[in-house]
């Protein structure tokens, strides 16, 4: 027996609604991709006075030449115990006034004053203190502390 027009009506509009919702569900991924660049454009556009650097910025242009170590060497003016590395790096963000919560800034700087103050060993600027809770104790060279 013969299909009847209503049932393949039925059917062709069946496939007609899947077609255009699988269209639809891809125009919404897409624009759901726009949103995400939207809003982080925003972000840096809404950003208030007292943080004005960007949530991701080169760390190696934050610093003019010889800035880390001098304020890694205040900090460590202030503490004669020594300070590691991870409180250097907030006594930087502090001094810079930069977002003390914003944890890659805090990594990335760590990183940068590791380099640094290798340097500074090296040339006998600064001395190793040992380690504490596995990153290094800085303290000025003045202090009679292990090398």
């Amino acid at each position: 027996m013969a299909e009847s027009t209503t049932a393949t009506a039925l059917r062709s509009k069946r496939d007609e609604l899947e077609r255009i919702i699988s269209s639809y569900e891809a125009a919404i991924r897409a624009a759901k991709r726009d949103m995400a660049h939207v809003n982080a454009t925003l972000e840096l556009f809404e950003r208030g006075v007292q943080n004005a650097y960007p949530s991701r910025l080169a760390i190696v242009r934050m610093f003019k030449r010889g800035e880390l170590f001098a304020l890694c060497n205040g900090a460590l003016a202030e503490a004669p115990e020594g300070l590691d590395t991870r409180e250097l790096a907030l006594a930087v963000i502090r001094a810079k006034r930069m977002d003390e919560n914003d944890s890659v800034l805090r990594k990335a700087i760590g990183f940068r004053i590791v380099q640094a103050m290798l340097r500074q060993k090296a040339r006998g600027h600064t001395a190793a203190a040992g380690k504490r809770r596995g990153v290094i104790i800085w303290a000025q060279k003045s202090r009679n502390l292990l090398i």
